[in-house]
């Protein structure tokens, strides 16, 4: 049994792995470090019904092993590695479900260094977990402890940290941010005023129930529409946790990661502040950025999905930036994924050029399908024939001109199909006829 995906650890709130016992049991084993290392741990996380009571227990756990705790209260993942750095802390945690639905949440564990903690930690933890969970009765124990008190200059630390990542003013410029009722509602909007910007929040709201609901990052239509409506200069719409960030220019023409890796790379080699170890993007990114990139003469690699992966790679190349389509961008002097930090640095790219976004945003993608395919169980691919088959059938009909994609989504039960090619007549008759074979098999 795999606790840990590949963004920390994800559930239901409440049951097993995200139960009292087994987050305050994550709780000890972290201040067991922090004691030892005479540091505090960083906390804080998103706007979900469960976040408070699953932070009470974490912090429980820390100060039962003797550990310090800073709580930053409600504040975005990225946040929290940004604030074990300002503090020197041992470790951050981040109590999110990113885009889940609220009635999940996860946890997301950052080293002293400010990145995700490496596979084998993550395995450690994972077996003393499992290990909890034979104990069965103890996992419905509470935390007698009070809940911990959330210190308001924390969020005030990452806000300057953030103004950091851009050279100068942002001139007055108008965006429209959706904050999809998650942790940025209030930070997002305070990050661009303090940088000179003019923003308008939607979805900045939370209930605790209605994070990322039919808004944010995986729902930017009402954004890209407001951004058009209002004559915004462009638009962004995070995820729960806004370590994702999707766009939208003045149009209201809505732009991925992919678009963000194109017109930031692009830009820096224009300037010649582009290095040479180029840009990362994972095995979902779309065909027409690596030929693009190709064209370009930019270096450009595919990691495995994760932002975890993004960030090895990219270090093994010395590349100066990277990301996956799905709105997670790394870039310079960051130490994780930061929505916020990403609109920053693409409004300033706006000031810089004097250019709308549209202008800018001109990679022309070949035509990509993906499809999420709910599934029963998580078996090997190759032990099933008949989608064996049907991959291979789907690159006889794309007849190299294309490329067909599966895997399994590392935070829900789900198997995801990517097809790509540029006959989109035929990339969507292979998607139909792969997730056909894929429900009969797995689902």
């Amino acid at each position: 049994m795999k606790l840990f995906g590949t963004d920390g650890l994800r559930g239901r709130a409440g049951e097993f792995p995200l139960d009292p016992a087994s987050v305050h049991l994550i709780g000890e084993e972290l201040g067991r470090l922090a004691k030892k290392e005479n540091r505090p741990v960083v906390v804080g996380g998103d706007t979900r019904e469960s976040t408070p009571d699953l932070l009470t227990e974490l912090a429980g756990g820390i100060r039962a092993s003797s550990g310090q705790v800073r709580c930053a209260g409600t504040i975005t993942t990225p946040g929290v590695a940004e604030l074990v750095l300002a503090l020197g802390a041992s470790s951050g945690v981040s109590i999110s479900a990113s885009h889940n639905p609220w009635q999940d949440n996860g946890i997301k564990i950052f080293g002293s260094d400010g990145k995700k903690w490496p596979d084998p930690w993550e395995t450690e933890l994972e077996n003393a977990l499992l290990a909890r969970q034979s104990d069965g009765p103890a996992s419905s124990r509470r935390s007698a402890e009070p809940a911990p008190e959330p210190d308001p200059r924390l969020a005030g630390a990452y806000l300057e940290r953030l103004e950091k990542r851009i050279s100068s003013s942002l001139n007055n410029i108008y965006i429209v941010i959706d904050a999809g009722n998650g942790a940025a509602f209030r930070l997002a909007p305070a990050a661009f005023q303090r940088a000179g910007g003019r923003a308008e929040a939607i979805h900045a709201q939370p209930d605790g129930r209605n994070i990322n609901a039919d808004c944010g990052a995986l729902h930017p239509e009402s954004m890209a529409k407001t951004t058009r409506e209002r004559g915004a200069a462009m638009g962004v719409a995070y995820d729960g946790d806004a370590d994702r960030s999707i766009f939208a220019d003045e149009t209201g023409r809505i732009l991925d990661g992919d678009d963000v890796l194109w017109i930031v790379a692009t830009h820096w080699k224009r300037r010649g502040t582009l290095p040479a170890g180029g840009v990362v993007g994972t095995v979902m990114s779309n065909y027409a950025l690596e030929a693009g990139f190709e064209r370009e003469g930019i270096p450009f690699a595919r990691s495995a999905v994760g932002d975890r992966n993004v960030a090895r790679l990219m270090e093994e190349r010395s590349a100066a930036i990277g990301g996956e389509a799905s709105g997670h961008i790394l870039l310079p002097g960051s130490p994780a994924g930061d929505g916020i930090a990403t609109s920053l640095v693409l409004a300033q790219l706006l000031v810089e050029t004097g250019e709308p976004l549209s202008r800018l945003a001109t990679l022309e993608k070949v035509p990509q399908i993906l499809r999420n395919i709910r599934v029963a169980r998580r078996a090997p691919i190759e032990d099933f024939p008949r989608i064996a088959e049907a991959v291979r059938r789907a690159e006889r009909t794309l007849d190299h001109r294309g490329r067909v994609f599966l895997r399994y989504s590392g935070t829900e039960p789900l198997l995801r199909i990517l097809v790509e090619g540029f006959d989109a007549q035929a990339v969507a008759a292979t998607a139909n006829e792969l997730e056909a074979v894929v429900r009969a098999e797995l689902a």
